[in-house]
């Protein structure tokens, strides 16, 4: 396998910038940082008749911590009061919440329900007072919620078994995770009938209190498949007008029922065929005859970018009125390096094909020029933590330059919180709270426990799991 550099070990920003070079990628970064309320990532963002405070957003990041019936737990409360501790000022989701039992991706997974719906505006009032009582001003924050519904990837019971809804076979994945070609598909009634669940878990959302809820169409859950639906009949799949109409009656449903909830929509702006580990370890793509079809944003060949599409539904949006987007890629199931570029991959997972950091320029490549086609939306950028120590300068530029509006931390916040207030404030970051992506976050649900940093939080260090999963990861080596 290739050797790659610790980000770590590029200590200057020549360093930074000749390793840069020498992948032959595109990463622009500031040298100098700026502090005060007029730095880049301090400045606010106008949303309406709303300000939001400055240009960090906190990405989803679940826990697998919940109960069996949908309600949060004290380790749920404790990640989101992190969320508030942030300094962030927009709150993308806060984390995927299943819409229904049978949506969940794991049975820890919260639900929003007539159930549980309290229990979540308790989560973010508590989000809300940790914010106020480190930085007192709480009218410039914006908090979403995630609804999702699993699809392919749902595992909802206790016996953690994939119980997939899906929308049509597709040929690769069907064979990847172990059910045929005659696997049911859901039919339109069933759609229609999960569209209400969803209108009716965006009241509840909006009843909690929350500002916008987030119709989460990537990484390969359901609202995402609906993108890739070419060979399906019937209303919701083979053209573009087709595959976008569970978007469509979602967005008329919840302004119809609740009118004072906003929506924003967290997009895998491209994904490519699946992939698996080589002989050597290291993740090379499956098979593919021919053309590709199943990628949205790909070109045809399984590992390629083509945005048309993407640009079609960024202009959708406009057209709905959606203003918020959050873009991503791909998903941790098939294609993980190129969703959350990491230099240790999970335990059920590939070497890296690539350096990482071409995999984080090429997200941000690629937000700008959706940013460039559609620059009336706000955007948040993803896969920025692997850039570790130069995430700052990184964050800096493109914001300032206008390639993007947000810039979205995702599990850097398990490891350090406050990254944010302190990049905002020009103090040093904690080099020893720095994500290094040991990928230990995931590892531990994929072997039933629950999520953390269990490197670098002393929390989660104490944990009874922190020995399970090191007995786990040493069974898989």
């Amino acid at each position: 396998m290739a050797h790659y550099k610790r980000v770590a070990q590029l200590r200057t920003p020549e360093e930074f910038r000749t390793y840069l070079r020498t992948l032959g990628i595109d990463l622009p970064f500031d040298e100098t940082m700026l502090t005060g309320l007029d730095a880049p990532l301090a400045r606010p963002m106008r949303y309406g008749d709303r300000t939001i405070g400055n240009r960090f957003s906190v990405l989803p990041m679940e826990g697998w911590d919940g109960a069996p019936d949908g309600r949060p737990s004290e380790l749920t409360m404790r990640r989101w009061q992190h969320f508030g501790a942030s300094g962030a000022k927009l709150i993308w989701g806060c984390e995927a919440v299943a819409v229904r039992h049978d949506g969940r991706a794991n049975p820890r997974q919260l639900m929003i329900t007539a159930a549980t719906w309290p229990d979540l505006a308790r989560l973010r009032e508590q989000l809300v007072a940790e914010h106020a009582a480190r930085y007192t001003r709480t009218d410039d924050l914006l908090i979403g919620l995630q609804l999702t519904h699993s699809g392919r990837f749902a595992r909802p019971d206790a016996d953690n078994k994939l119980k997939p809804s899906i929308l049509y076979p597709h040929p690769l994945l069907n064979r990847k995770f172990g059910f045929g070609d005659d696997y049911p598909v859901m039919s339109d009634d069933d759609i229609r009938r999960l569209i209400d669940d969803f209108i009716l878990a965006a009241r509840f959302a909006g009843k909690a209190g929350f500002d916008f809820v987030d119709l989460k169409h990537c990484h390969g859950y359901l609202g995402h498949e609906f993108l890739s639906a070419v060979d399906r009949d019937g209303r919701y799949g083979g053209s573009f007008e087709n595959r976008t109409r569970f978007l469509r009656e979602l967005v008329e449903g919840i302004r119809a029922e609740a009118p004072a909830l906003d929506i924003g929509v967290r997009l895998s702006a491209f994904d490519w065929a699946p992939f698996r580990p080589g002989a050597d370890g290291a993740g090379e793509m499956e098979s593919v005859d021919g053309n590709y079809r199943y990628a949205f944003g790909g070109d045809g060949s399984g590992h390629g970018i083509d945005l048309s599409e993407p640009f079609a539904f960024l202009d959708l949006l406009r057209d709905l009125n959606i203003r918020l987007v959050c873009i991503t890629a791909g998903s941790p199931y098939y294609n993980p390096h190129i969703q959350r570029p990491a230099l240790f991959p999970p335990s059920d997972g590939y070497q890296p094909p690539e350096d990482p950091l071409v995999g984080v320029a090429r997200q941000i490549a690629v937000v700008a020029r959706l940013k460039a086609h559609r620059p009336e939306l706000l955007y948040v950028g993803s896969g920025y933590s692997y850039l570790q120590e130069w995430l700052p300068h990184v964050a800096q530029h493109v914001v300032r330059t206008g390639m993007t509006d947000f810039v979205g931390l995702g599990r850097l916040i398990l490891s350090y919180p406050e990254v944010a207030a302190d990049i905002l404030a020009g103090r040093p970051l904690a080099r020893k709270r720095i994500c290094r992506t040991f990928s230990d976050c995931t590892t531990a649900p994929r072997n039933g426990l629950v999520s953390g940093c269990y490197p670098l939080d002393d929390f989660y260090k104490r944990r009874e799991e922190a020995a399970l999963l090191q007995a786990a990861k040493a069974r898989t080596q």
